[in-house]
């Protein structure tokens, strides 16, 4: 009894340091965030206490609604193609091919890159003049872009023609840092959908096989079903780091968060209400309402997408 009383003693002390570590880095952090968004907050510190005058501000501010609408378009454009290209190749890097290793690694490369670095080499490649990009245009008789300069909506310039404001869709600008990103994403997702693909039980296969069923149908009936629960803690993760997107905003575009505020996201809203403007309470607020909104979304999707996840 005492040796089992001993060993729980032990394990709480061992998990001492890292609860110091959450503590001080996480809930810290956050709790001070909520202080400070009650307060008009300066460079000087506490000026006044306003309570709830800098979330009304928020609904009254079209910079909110401006970068709410923008990092919703990043959203929508990224997980989509991020989820469904992952899996795509981690199916094919699953099969057993001559350096597939290779190829594994070359996948996951980017993820293990900096940020900072992988967005100065896409700016590079999406330069007007000397890039990567409208070279591979040219070579298809297509004509160039501004890419991360342009502030055009896709759909206007798709159509070719001037389109009303709600179709315009989001700026080319803004889909150039979809892209990077999803590029940047693929390796992680890829490892995830590899560890999830080689879970499941060779048998099922076998049985698949013995029974005439075609490769869609062994998809749809084995894999799919059984590959649930990974999708979804991909989908809820990607969903949470894309509404958090800030770094390829701030490095990419010129002015951070142009052209013309077409790549001003939430986070980069937060960043320059705090940091250009002082106005930290106000910036805190922003903080609070992008994380209940995240957990309002992901509690849904935990709700509504959960039950039809099927775990084993």
């Amino acid at each position: 009894m005492r040796e089992k009383i001993f060993k729980s003693y032990v394990g709480f002390l061992l998990l001492i340091p890292a609860l110091i570590i959450v503590l001080i880095f996480r809930l810290f952090p956050i709790l001070y965030v909520i202080r400070v968004s009650f307060y008009k907050w300066g460079m000087g510190g506490p000026e006044r206490f306003v309570f709830l005058k800098n979330y009304i501000m928020i609904f009254k501010d079209r910079f909110f609604y401006q970068s709410f609408g923008n990092t919703l378009w990043y959203v929508i454009l990224e997980i989509p193609p991020l989820i469904f290209l992952s899996l795509f190749l981690a199916i094919l890097l699953n099969n057993k091919l001559k350096g597939i290793g290779f190829f594994r690694t070359t996948f996951f490369i980017p993820v293990i890159t900096s940020i900072v670095a992988v967005s100065i080499v896409w700016k590079w490649i999406y330069h007007p003049e000397l890039g990567l990009a409208n070279y591979i245009l040219k070579l298809f008789h297509l004509p160039e872009q501004k890419w991360v300069s342009e502030w055009r909506g896709i759909f206007e310039i798709i159509s070719r023609r001037e389109l009303p404001t709600g179709l315009k869709g989001p700026s080319l600008a803004l889909f150039s840092l979809v892209i990077m990103s999803i590029w940047k994403g693929l390796g992680y997702n890829i490892l995830i959908f590899l560890a999830g693909l080689q879970n499941i039980p060779r048998e099922y296969y076998e049985a698949a096989l013995i029974d005439g069923a075609s490769p869609f149908l062994t998809f749809w009936k084995i894999t799919w079903k059984l590959i649930t629960p990974t999708t979804f803690y991909v989908l809820i993760m990607t969903f949470i780091t894309s509404f958090q997107v800030f770094a390829p905003v701030w490095l990419m575009t010129s002015p951070p968060g142009g052209p013309l505020g077409t790549t001003n996201v939430i986070v980069y809203n937060i960043f320059d209400n705090a940091f250009n403007f002082s106005r930290y309470g106000y910036a805190s607020s922003l903080s609070m309402i992008l994380f209940l909104f995240i957990l309002t979304l992901t509690i849904l999707q935990k709700k509504v997408i959960e039950p039809k996840v099927h775990y084993e």
